[in-house]
Formats: C-alpha cells, structure tokens, sequence
C-alpha cells in the first residue's frame, strides 16, 4: 500500500455525551476511540479541519493508519465514522488497533474495470452495480485498497458473481464462509419507458362508420 495516512490525536479525559459536543461546537474537534490488541480502550480527540481533509482520500478507509497520541503511534484501522446527518460534521470515530498477525476484518471498496469495451455494453447494455463494497479477512500485511472487479468478458444479460473475482494474495471473503455468492454487477438491456413507446408509435387516423376518406384536391385542366 503506498499511501500513509498518520493523525495526531490528543488524550481525551473529559467524556460522555456533553463533554463530545462541547469539543464539536466550541473547539471544532473530534471526539474518538482507539481500542482492541489486548490493550484498554484510549479516548482520544482530534483536529476536526485535519480529519476532514485525511478523509477526502478514500482511500484511508481501508488503510492501515497511524494516530500519533502523546508522541507514542499507535497503528490502526478506521472502524467504524460517524457524522452529523445534514451539517458537514464528523461526530465520532473508532480506530482498531492492529497488531502482529492478528487478522483483520474490513469492508475494502469495489473498483470495476473495462466496462466500456464489454461485449454487453458494446452490444448496447448498461451495467448495473450490485456491491461497491465487500467485506474481507486477511493480516494486515495483505489489506488491500480495493479489488478490482473485471467486467472485460461480461456478454448482455451476464451476471458476475463474488466467486468469480480475483483476490490479492491473502484475502477471504467473509461471505464466502456463510456460503453467499451474491451478484456483483450485471449487463442487461436498457429499460424502455411507456413515453418512449408512445413516441416512437405512429399515429394511425381511424375513420368512423361509413365515412368516406378525404380526396386529394387536383387542379381542372384548363380548356384550350
């Protein structure tokens, strides 16, 4: 993974519920939490302008992260953000702790390539997205920023399935282990609309009962 993510983080003493919106409103922080690897739960609280901007990078989601709390870094995995539901406000974070080999569960985004040149889409089709994101085990020395999800042989009407996706080195899909193979993207033909129908319908003049049909109006010829 080349992209390295780090944040620097403040330990957070005064918590609960008022003390989270106090650091919002009159500090423009972030309230969050690092926990997991055998070790206590650190509340921590962060730069509200410096998140924003580390988040406009997708790609820190399924990264492993550095937070930087009283000089000591902690490596971690963003699990789970929280946001205000209409205000442009990060409202809380957790961070897992990652260690060793311990293995990871994480939901890594899907990329889809050569939708373009797919026979179903060169045939005329659209292509519909199942899945954007797919839940994943691996160590974290094998987390990936994403699986490309190849659409290069997918014929009109096709149907990929989750099975059919190449993994990195290292990757499980969780739903493999229940047994699932859901659909991730498929090919089909664009739906018509009943104004569409209407439009391309010729008009077709019905005469009533006994009506005779209008005659061409001709010129008499002139006598010489």
């Amino acid at each position: 993974m080349s992209e390295q993510f780090e944040l620097v983080a403040e330990v957070r003493s005064d918590v609960g519920k008022g003390a989270s919106r106090r650091l919002r409103r009159l500090e423009d922080k972030v309230p969050a939490i690092i926990y997991g690897g055998g070790q206590e739960p650190q509340n921590i609280v962060l730069e509200h302008r410096t998140v924003s901007k580390a988040l406009k990078n997708t790609a820190i989601y399924s990264h492993i992260l550095h937070v930087v709390v009283d000089g000591k870094k902690h490596k971690v995995v963003l699990k789970a953000l929280q946001r205000h539901p209409f205000k442009p406000v990060i409202m809380h974070m957790d961070f897992l702790r990652v260690t060793g080999n311990e293995k990871l569960h994480m939901n890594v985004p899907l990329h889809f390539a050569n939708e373009a040149t797919s026979p179903g889409v060169m045939d005329g089709g659209i292509v519909s997205h199942n899945m954007h994101h797919v839940e994943i085990i691996c160590k974290p020395a094998d987390l990936p920023e994403f699986i490309e999800v190849d659409l290069g042989t997918l014929e009109m009407h096709g149907v990929l399935h989750l099975s059919q996706l190449t993994l990195p080195k290292g990757v499980e899909l969780v739903a493999h282990q229940h047994g699932d193979d859901p659909a991730v993207a498929s090919i089909h033909m664009p739906r018509v609309s009943k104004a569409d129908i209407e439009a391309e319908t010729p008009v077709v003049e019905v005469l009533a009962e006994g009506e005779a049909a209008p005659v061409a109006e001709s010129t008499p010829p002139v006598a010489e």
